[in-house]
């Protein structure tokens, strides 16, 4: 670990049980800047331990006792930092913005107005599958001064206990999270936590926030058989809830995101849909993904003209940075609200607007080939030269590229343009020529 006296020491903390895959990225992070990484162990069986000793973490064992908080504070009580980073063994930063994130530290450490108020650094945390993609945006607090008041509450779903005013919220770093629902099976995660949260609702029954999370649990297990469960909670979240209650907000977000989603694309139940996404939007008027799947919902009925316009002015909310933190899914996939203001444009037969966004998601997704092929042919169709359709793609595609090449030569003729597919695919040709 390094002592750097130049900036304020860190102890890395995480609490651990069979994370083998996953320990090493865990720990590499935060090498370069942590002054101890302090690993707790609850009970692994696989190398977990082996591997964090190696790599000369400190590690503790503590016996489970059905409580997330009493293990993390745990960890706290052994570390000797003046900061703590505390993620999960699936979570790390990149390795872009380590720097960023100690200047954050130093800038609030360095001064005692500001030391005084920010005792905690919030940013975003991006869920990412296995494949790359990024499912979601949410906020998270990780990092904050190792002060005694600040510990963890809640046996499950635990969280620091501060006020929010005491959290300095940044743009410009941010946690990768992996996610895997895989994993989370083959560890029986899910089913544990379910069993903890309805220990918990036993002794506090009417725990809007416990059930909320119960709900999202028993929908996460993939069983059929909780579904109804689930559904019925989310629904009692929503009305009792709602959008004045700052513990259940987020989860009431959630709750509008299944309930809606449920029944889009059942021709019969999609006015349930409309209405629960119409008092969505009305709860949570700010809040990007509902305006999203109102659009999703007006394109199933064919109400083009209204989804177009709703589409658009979510676009133009998305643009400007304060509405990054008001999204999960639209801020994390711009890409699936473009898709959606393409399809309604298509039907009304606006071409201008069809180029600006089918060129938008081609830019995200080269591969695309049912928006490349489209793109192609309604440039062709509507008096573009070769030269100029060419032209177009070489905004976007890298025109020196043979593999580039060979997928717009493909998606050109799958689309009828045969004569550009040739000329595509001889200069791929030439570009492997010349390799």
């Amino acid at each position: 670990m390094k002592n750097n006296k130049t900036h304020p020491t860190i102890s890395q903390c995480m609490i651990v049980k069979n994370e083998e895959h996953n320990i090493e990225r865990a720990l590499t992070w935060a090498k370069d800047i942590a002054f101890e990484q302090i690993v707790v162990d609850t009970g692994s069986t696989d190398r977990t331990v082996e591997i964090a000793e190696k790599m000369g973490a400190k590690v503790l064992h503590f016996e489970w006792v059905n409580d997330f908080s009493a293990a993390k504070n745990y960890a706290l009580e052994q570390a000797t930092g003046e900061w703590i980073a505390f993620l999960d063994a699936d979570e790390y930063f990149p390795a872009e913005d380590i720097e960023k994130l100690l200047a954050h530290i130093v800038k609030i450490h360095t001064d005692p107005i500001l030391k005084s108020k920010h005792k905690i650094i919030g940013c975003s945390l991006y869920n990412i599958t296995e494949t790359g993609e990024t499912t979601s945006v949410v906020e998270q607090a990780r990092i904050y001064q190792n002060r005694k008041e600040l510990r963890y509450v809640g046996k499950i779903h635990e969280a620091v206990s501060a006020y929010t005013y005491d959290v300095l919220w940044v743009s410009d770093i941010k946690i990768i999270h992996l996610t895997s629902s895989e994993s989370r099976l083959a560890q029986g995660k899910d089913e544990r936590n379910i069993k903890m949260i309805r220990a918990e609702l036993a002794e506090d029954p009417q725990n809007l926030l416990m059930k909320g999370y119960l709900a999202e649990a028993l929908l996460s297990t993939k069983n059929e058989a909780y579904r109804e469960e689930a559904e019925s909670l989310f629904t009692e979240l929503i009305e009792k809830g709602g959008a004045q209650n700052i513990k259940t907000i987020a989860l009431t977000r959630r709750a509008y995101n299944n309930l809606i989603l449920k029944d889009m694309d059942d021709p019969e139940k999609r006015e349930n849909s409309k209405k629960l996404c119409l008092n969505a939007m009305k709860d949570f008027p700010n809040w990007l993904d509902f305006e999203y799947f109102y659009t999703m919902l007006l394109n199933r009925m064919g109400e083009y003209e209204q989804a177009l316009k709703v589409a658009i002015e979510c676009e133009e909310k998305l643009a400007k940075e304060q509405f990054h933190a008001k999204s999960e899914i639209v801020s994390a996939k711009p890409h699936l609200l473009f898709a959606q203001i393409l399809l309604a444009a298509q039907e009304l037969r606006d071409i201008e607007t069809v180029m600006k966004y089918a060129a938008y998601i081609l830019s995200a997704d080269k591969t695309n080939m049912g928006v490349l092929g489209p793109y192609i042919s309604t440039l062709s169709k509507n008096g573009a030269t070769t030269e100029e359709v060419i032209e177009a793609l070489g905004k976007i595609y890298n025109m020196e590229d043979p593999r580039d090449l060979l997928t717009i030569g493909r998606a050109a003729k799958d689309y009828g343009a045969i004569a550009i597919a040739q000329i595509i695919v001889r200069m791929a040709g030439e570009r492997m020529g010349k390799a």
